[in-house]
């Protein structure tokens, strides 16, 4: 990929942005960079000093321009702790939307460059992504694809540090769509978090389709309760000013209260409503099996009939397949001819199949965290043998729904096995006895087993071939959290060499 970045005048940027310049500084210096870490500041760079949970960029400003940074663009807090520094300081009382309005405006608004979609959601916001990619690309679109999985084009995937796992921050979300579109890319697909709106990563930026997949409990660690999570991705839709992101036509799934309360609310833009319940626009009119893990799915879209195969199984995989179409059709694609992209869709650590050989218990490893997604991904599968459940519960994240975990997983399952997710720097013993005390009450057995290995090694030891082993959590994740270091550590991987030491690789 070519990194040719463009090269402004600070007041023609701020201008372009709609900022103020700095009353103090007559000094005009050539802009060839954006940075907001100070670490990262390379000569010619705008440094943009936000404020942090634990820090204040300001308190880098010395540090920044003694890197090479000729301006810096902070808020009023932030101009007190630069103190003197020799480079024009630039306040804003909204410092992210400030970084965001300069990021598109130095990167000339990529949006404008190429139709981008946005998705939305608790769940399914990486698989939806991913099967847009799927249906764009069999459009014979050049996709980029941005999100947890990381970032592709054209299917393979872009080597890139990210500022955070699932929506970069706005001057590396800008400068990859740049990037992106530089090297051939027609589209892009990317996910929304709620952290990403909130925090004005995505402001700026006109989506030509955005789409929300559901709203379950999550992130209560962030957001003070439902009502504001919900509030907060509804700004996606509704061009909150200073969230800042907008998208030209919403798609929405009103299979949930949340879903048709957000459709209720888009009033000034073309919407279209996705589901079984009712009367949608795009309306799931049936799924079969189709073979292991497939699925065979009718669609009604205005009146016009699609049949397509999913290559994934779950109901709630073919509300996503359902929402994604919908993404591509509210664009003026094909639908019909996209959705022959998605009978070959894969998402890595999303309800994925591991073949362990002759004699092994299925096994199945999926991204689930919430307890609305434990619940699906067990509804998700069929079969005559037990359903054993390994599950953990992220540390440093929302306790509440941690319980709930164990609730929804004892409810549907035969064996629950309680084990470590991501403790980060949390106790793992006691985020293990709260998932536990929601299984209380239910039929299942529960085991607690420290340890994720040894917790995959007891599941298989009490799987047998007819049975099925999901693990729960983790899904696509090569890592795992502990109180202070980060331990390679892969589910799948993991399933399968744990299989290998109990069978002694026969």
């Amino acid at each position: 990929m070519t990194d040719n970045p463009p090269s402004w005048h600070l007041r023609d940027l701020l201008a372009d942005a709609g900022l103020e310049p700095s009353e103090a500084s007559d000094q005009d210096p050539a802009i060839t960079g954006l940075a907001f870490d100070s670490r990262r500041v390379r000569a010619g760079d705008l440094y943009l000093a936000m404020p942090g949970a634990n820090a204040h960029g300001a308190q880098f400003a010395a540090a920044a321009v003694d890197r090479g940074a000729v301006a810096i663009l902070t808020d009023p807090r932030g101009v007190e702790l630069a103190g003197e520094v020799l480079v024009p300081v630039v306040s804003s009382q909204h410092p992210r939307q400030a970084m965001a309005a300069v990021a598109q405006s130095f990167h000339h608004h990529p949006w404008r460059r190429a139709p981008m979609f946005a998705v939305t959601g608790t769940n399914g916001k990486t698989t939806t992504t991913l099967l847009l990619e799927a249906g764009l690309t069999a459009l014979g679109k050049v996709v980029g694809s941005i999100g947890t999985l990381g970032f592709r084009l054209g299917g393979q995937p872009v080597e890139w540090t990210s500022s955070t796992v699932t929506t970069p921050e706005a001057p590396d979300l800008q400068h990859l769509f740049t990037t992106m579109l530089d090297a051939g890319a027609d589209t892009i697909a990317m996910e929304v978090s709620s952290h990403a709106l909130a925090l004005s990563r995505v402001a700026g930026t006109r989506f030509a389709v955005a789409g929300f997949t559901m709203l379950g409990r999550d992130h209560l660690d962030f957001h003070r309760d439902l009502d504001d999570y919900f509030a907060t991705k509804a700004t996606l839709f509704t061009g909150d000013p200073l969230v800042g992101a907008d998208a030209r036509h919403a798609v929405v799934c009103t299979d949930q209260d949340w879903g048709r309360r957000l459709a209720g609310m888009i009033t000034d833009r073309p919407l279209t409503t996705v589901g079984r319940d009712g009367n949608p626009d795009v309306r799931i009119v049936s799924s079969s099996a189709a073979g292991p893990g497939r699925q065979q799915v009718e669609l009604d879209l205005r009146g016009r009939r699609i049949d397509f195969e999913l290559s994934m199984p779950g109901s709630y995989n073919v509300t996503n397949a359902a929402l994604a179409l919908a993404m591509i059709d509210a664009a003026g694609f094909d639908a019909a001819r996209a959705a022959t992209g998605l009978a070959h869709a894969a998402v890595p650590g999303r309800m994925q199949h591991v073949p362990l050989g002759p004699g092994a218990p299925g096994v199945i490893v999926d991204f689930a965290h919430t307890p609305q997604a434990v619940a699906e991904a067990l509804a998700a599968v069929e079969g005559p043998g037990c359903r054993v459940v390994v599950l953990g519960a992220g540390g440093d994240r929302d306790a509440e729904k941690r319980p709930e975990m164990g609730r929804a997983a004892a409810a549907a399952a035969d064996i629950v096995v309680v084990t470590d997710d991501n403790p980060r720097s949390e106790d793992p013993a006691a985020i293990r006895a709260a998932v536990v005390s929601g299984t209380q009450g239910q039929n299942a057995q529960v085991l607690d087993v420290p340890g994720r290995r040894q917790a995959i090694t007891r599941a298989l030891e009490l799987a047998g071939p007819d049975d099925l082993v999901l693990l729960l959590g983790k899904g696509h994740e090569r890592g795992q959290q502990l109180a202070d270091r980060v331990i390679d550590f892969d589910d799948v991987e993991v399933a399968r060499e744990c299989w290998t030491a109990l069978t002694g690789g026969r």
